[in-house]
């Protein structure tokens, strides 16, 4: 069985018609992109609103690391 084929602890990517890993390869999506994804993608089968804060919180980490010039900081934790 390829790596792409199964999963490790849980199912609640292999029920989704487009499992997130798949979406992520092939859109060449970088580390907080793929987290943000990730924790979308599976908030409503696994950890609900703690999934929603984590996606929230790379979000974030994104808007930081590669907006900061053109977002203040009231923009980015105040919104």
């Amino acid at each position: 069985m390829a790596a792409l084929d199964k999963q490790v602890g849980g199912h609640h990517y292999k029920n989704m018609k487009i499992q997130p890993i798949d979406y992520i390869l092939k859109n060449g999506l970088d580390y907080c992109e793929a987290n943000v994804i990730k924790y979308i993608s599976r908030h409503k089968t696994k950890n609900k609103k703690q999934d929603i804060l984590k996606a929230i919180h790379y979000c974030e980490i994104i808007l930081r690391t590669q907006y900061a010039e053109e977002a203040s900081e009231e923009e980015i934790y105040n919104s």
